[in-house]
């Protein structure tokens, strides 16, 4: 017996088979173009996610191997908050991802008007630029013709289990991660989409079901463009970041899950999302359990950049190469500073990335070295926000495409002054997704036997090194400072 998962990002759409030991047999992926048709948007047409959930799926069944008909069931993470939509007749309309920044001056609005206080307290989520009632809110402000054609109001994963079964249908840990829902009802709200002048959204917005609930099943036609056999079950799916986790094994109170991808994602299972302070973001794993989230797009996506801008020719395996170089420099005071803010910083702050402190006799990997360090200090400056809320943890997983560099994870146990260990499949969102698919249909009791079963976890645990924590924390510090002083500069610049 096989499950397929699927991994929708921003930029990737990945379809992995699985058997039921949570062994990949196959993968393939589909890479997607952002659209940008003015400064600050990113949109995704939702046809380019069917296509891509197309090509992504079929290749993945036909290099396996094995017959489709061992296929038993099919689960899809994807994005968090964004928005995307369909009209009246289930047709595609838009696409909008969650790296857009057209909403700031939404997002301001709120924060003035002393609205976003009273968000928090119902959503557990501050008003930010592509959080999904933000958008939703611009668009029925800025785009009237667009609004009243809307049919359907979804997040990257429904879009994909609407194109494999025809469902309309959402979950509560993507609906909670994009701030639609009043924790405390476990439901949506309409006191909170009439915080955000949206209360008829309500009626657009699909029924929200557990992310292992069975909502659909494959349709001919989808199973005529994918090649997954006609009828087997779709699971409502989950938010990709909550995906990443259940992938990893973290699924039980007090684990704590770090995603190095386009996004750090610094994550830890709680009972109860009471925090000493608000935290950036939060959801729902399973009816007893929840996710604290602290999370900015400050991650390996700068790597990705760097490498696609100014890599050295040679052509594939750049990051294997890049974390070589990294592996060769010498720690010292000299170094180079990076901030990791090419897609800004938290929230609506305008941060911008930079390096600093460049001479004339850094090199190339000593610029690696400052990026690899800056991104691995972004994702601390998260898990220093996660301890002040009073969310304690002494060690993390680590996924994403950092986990997979030979340097990066030593990196983050002496920048975080945590053990780290690395999960051992690559592919832990789709592992996620496959899970609660294979919990929908019996296979597993819950996530937490799903996971015990079904995910390994490299043996070897890295452990902080004492000198390198003290040297790095010293740059930190430099960091936070440069930081505050650019500030100003960045609010000037827009």
């Amino acid at each position: 017996m096989k499950i397929v998962g699927i991994d929708a990002g921003n930029t990737m759409i990945k379809a992995v088979l699985f058997d039921l030991s949570g062994r990949v047999l196959s993968v393939a992926e589909c890479a997607g173009e952002t659209h940008r048709p003015q400064e600050g948007y990113a949109e995704r047409p939702v046809a380019d996610i069917w296509h891509g959930v197309s090509d992504a799926v079929s290749r993945c069944l036909q290099q396996a191997g094995t017959p489709a008909s061992d296929v038993i069931a099919v689960g899809a993470a994807g994005h968090g908050n964004g928005l995307y939509a369909l009209d009246k007749h289930q047709q595609p309309l838009f696409g909008i991802q969650s790296i857009d920044h057209r909403t700031c001056d939404t997002v301001h609005a709120l924060e003035i008007s002393g609205a976003d206080k009273r968000i928090y307290q119902i959503s557990l989520q501050k008003p930010w630029p592509a959080a999904t009632p933000v958008l939703i809110s611009w668009i029925k402000q800025h785009q009237p013709e667009r609004w009243a054609l809307i049919g359907h109001l979804l997040l990257a994963k429904d879009v994909i289990a609407h194109f494999l079964s025809g469902a309309i249908s959402a979950d509560f840990s993507d609906a909670a991660g994009a701030g639609l829902i009043d924790y405390r009802a476990r439901g949506y709200s309409r006191e909170l989409m009439a915080l955000y002048g949206i209360e008829e959204a309500i009626a657009l917005l699909p029924a929200l079901r557990e992310s292992c609930e069975v909502v659909g099943h494959v349709t001919e036609r989808a199973a005529q463009l994918t090649g997954l056999p006609a009828g087997i079950p779709v699971v409502a799916g989950i938010f990709d970041v909550v995906a990443s986790a259940v992938g990893s094994g973290v699924v039980n109170t007090g684990q704590a899950s770090i995603v190095a991808g386009t996004w750090s994602i610094n994550q830890v299972v709680v009972d109860k999302p009471d925090y000493l302070r608000p935290v950036f973001m939060n959801s729902i794993i399973e009816s007893d359990r929840y996710m604290a989230i602290e999370a900015s797009a400050t991650s390996a996506a700068n790597l990705d950049w760097f490498l696609r801008e100014f890599d050295d020719g040679r052509g594939g395996q750049g990051a294997a190469r890049s974390s070589d170089s990294v592996a060769h420099v010498q720690p010292n005071a000299q170094l180079p500073l990076y901030h990791p803010y090419l897609y800004s910083g938290r929230k609506s702050e305008p941060a911008k990335a930079g390096f600093y402190g460049l001479g004339g006799w850094h090199t190339r990997a000593d610029m690696l070295f400052a990026l690899f360090e800056g991104v691995t200090f972004a994702h601390r400056a998260h898990i220093d926000r996660l301890r002040a809320a009073g969310i304690p943890f002494t060690q993390a997983i680590l996924s994403g495409g950092a986990a997979r560099s030979c340097v990066w994870p030593q990196m983050f146990a002496d920048v975080l002054d945590i053990p780290i260990r690395v999960a051992e499949c690559k592919e832990t969102g789709a592992l996620g997704a496959a899970l609660c698919a294979g919990v929908g249909v019996g296979a597993w009791r819950n996530l937490a036997d799903a996971a015990q079963q079904a995910v390994q976890i490299n043996p070897g645990e890295l452990l902080p090194q004492a000198d390198r924590v003290a040297f790095h924390d010293t740059r930190y510090r430099v960091f936070k400072k440069l930081e505050l002083a650019m500030r100003e500069m960045w609010q000037e610049a827009g």
